[in-house]
């Protein structure tokens, strides 16, 4: 039986800001100027609980440089972004885009199961039981290492190329991804997720959330051995019907991520 439209749950974990900055125009940075760079860095290069950021120069792009932060609070996502302000070579660095999630799990198979389960109960979600048995199922979820994975990611060493983009689902009249019965969404993520399954040990993706707090809905980061790979995988999702229908994607910004004291120079 399907139900009506209605959100999945979905865990959180660290906050992301993701941030695509151009050289000023005019002279070279000193000696000075780099050193100080390079420092400042290293010093964000890890944050608390293992948190982290990375720079990534850009290839083929509006951008110089790609600049990730991943941090446990906001304010602490806050604090590696004015250190790099305050930084007399990365703070001269022009703003070209700006993005800003969390990341996140999507509850798809959970949430439509006990949607179901609540209606042929006589119930209806959102009432105590479905509430109750949600948070019980969630937190065992969140102690998965499948979870825990996606949520507080790490870059692995061997694949330092890399790849984001903003996206959002379709809200036409007649493809709107908001008025599909959670049960269809879960049906269309599942096999959305087949296809990057096939991509294991070649592609590992960082899903992040924007709802609420930037114009687009998700943000998606992809790590490679291949920056082919980008290309194959992402043409392989658009052929799912949860993209082919349903998904719009905004600029795609792609490089190789740095150590601390191999950039700038």
């Amino acid at each position: 039986m399907n139900v009506v439209a209605h959100p999945p749950a979905t865990l959180e974990g660290w906050y992301a800001s993701h941030h695509i900055l151009r050289y000023p125009r005019g002279g070279a940075p000193s000696e000075a100027d780099v050193a100080c760079a390079r420092r400042t860095l290293a010093d964000i290069a890890r944050g608390s609980d293992g948190s982290w950021s990375v720079a990534v120069p850009l290839t083929g792009s509006v951008g110089d440089v790609m600049l990730v932060h991943l941090r446990p609070t906001l304010e602490e996502l806050s604090a590696a972004e004015q250190l790099v302000r305050r930084d007399p070579f990365l703070g001269a660095l022009q703003p070209v885009y700006s993005f800003l999630s969390v990341a996140e799990a999507g509850l798809y198979h959970l949430t439509a199961k006990l949607a179901k389960e609540a209606v042929e109960r006589g119930g209806s979600v959102g009432d105590e039981e479905f509430e109750r048995e949600l948070a019980e199922r969630s937190a065992k979820e969140l102690q998965t290492e499948h979870a825990r994975r996606r949520l507080y990611p790490q870059p692995p060493a061997e694949m330092p190329y890399v790849c984001f983009y903003p996206m959002s689902k379709r809200r036409a009249p007649d493809e709107n991804w908001y008025s599909l019965t959670l049960e269809e969404r879960s049906r269309l993520m599942y096999s959305h997720g087949l296809t990057g399954r096939r991509y294991a040990g070649r592609v590992m993706q960082i899903i992040t959330g924007a709802i609420g707090l930037d114009s687009w809905e998700w943000g998606v980061t992809l790590f490679a051995k291949d920056p082919l790979d980008f290309k194959r995988l992402v043409t392989e999702m658009r052929f799912d019907e949860a993209s082919a229908r349903y998904a719009e994607f905004g600029d795609f910004y792609v490089g190789r991520r740095v150590e601390p004291g191999e950039w700038p120079g």
